[in-house]
């Protein structure tokens, strides 16, 4: 593969993404023919097949998915290559993706927008998800720094801590259990929760703290995918949840939420900037890290722990 062209790799790429080699060409602003020639120049300097066609358009084979990979790793570098360039010549410019849990949202505005005035030509791409997803962002490097609550057993990072959250139960006010001191977990193991979903970092820990109380309890729970919809579920007093206290600070402030004064709540965590630890820093997420480390955690909300 020595001798196979970047030209060649873009192609590759160009088909994989459109399915179709006129599409590809359009893409690349050649002709249909063009296209099919770098394709087969590829797969004879290869000497292996890496497309194959269905019924639904170009497939890359094996041996193609092997190929596309190292071409993106390839694209990769060459883009961090031309970042790394810029700082050399004392440009302070760019673009980064920044990848976050949902609970970030409560104070991602002001933090993006400080960052914003102290670096102004640098783009930012700022995606909210949940944990799993905004894990799997990571990995496929779509993302260059993600913003969560505890680092991926899955993948090899470097963290830098930026602040403290804290989660904690919450009732709607008229609720029984809103007007009692020191609940023992097991007092909470058989009321019904309203609860993120399986893939969420919340729930994670709800499950570790509640563990095989709630099962012998029998207790209910309801999963939904907002935060908003699982506070407006207890203030309507359809059940307990669990979530960070950030999250909740406005309605406990108004009277709307109760945090329960429960036995081993709340549970104290970190707020983490994770990047892949294969990849070479580029001057604007070594800027966006400092940033964190010495203002990140001026833009958290003050969280109510009762």
């Amino acid at each position: 593969m020595k001798n196979i062209s970047f030209r060649q790799l873009k192609a590759l790429l160009a088909i994989e993404a459109s399915g179709k080699v006129v599409e590809a060409a359009k893409v690349l602003g050649l002709t249909a023919p063009a296209v099919t020639l770098q394709l087969k120049q590829a797969e004879a300097e290869a000497g292996v097949q890496l497309f194959e066609r269905s019924a639904h358009g170009m497939r890359p084979t094996e041996a193609g998915r092997a190929v596309l990979a190292a071409a993106r790793d390839i694209g990769e570098r060459l883009r961090l290559l031309d970042i790394e360039i810029d700082a050399f010549k004392g440009l302070r410019r760019g673009r980064i993706a920044i990848g976050a849990v949902s609970t970030v949202r409560y104070f991602a505005e002001p933090m993006l927008a400080a960052f914003a005035e102290a670096f102004p030509d640098v783009d930012c791409d700022f995606i909210i998800d949940r944990y799993a997803e905004t894990i799997d962002r990571l990995k496929n490097r779509t993302i260059d720094i993600a913003l969560v609550g505890r680092p991926p057993r899955s993948l090899s990072v470097r963290a830098t801590t930026f602040g403290e959250h804290f989660l904690v139960a919450v009732a709607a006010p008229t609720h029984p259990l809103s007007r009692r001191r020191g609940i023992a977990k097991a007092d909470i193991a058989g009321e019904h929760f309203i609860l993120r979903g399986a893939g969420s970092g919340i729930r994670l820990f709800f499950d570790r703290f509640i563990g095989d109380a709630a099962v012998r309890a029998g207790a209910t729970t309801t999963e939904m995918e907002s935060v908003e919809d699982i506070k407006r579920a207890v203030m309507a007093d359809f059940g307990l949840a669990f979530l960070a206290a950030h999250s909740v600070a406005g309605e406990v402030q108004d009277g709307r939420l109760v945090i329960l004064d429960v036995a081993g709540l709340p549970i104290r965590r970190q707020w983490f900037a994770i990047s892949r630890a294969d990849r070479v820093l580029t001057p604007v997420m070594r800027a966006f890290q400092d940033f964190l480390t010495k203002q990140g955690a001026s833009f958290l909300p003050d969280a109510p722990l009762h």
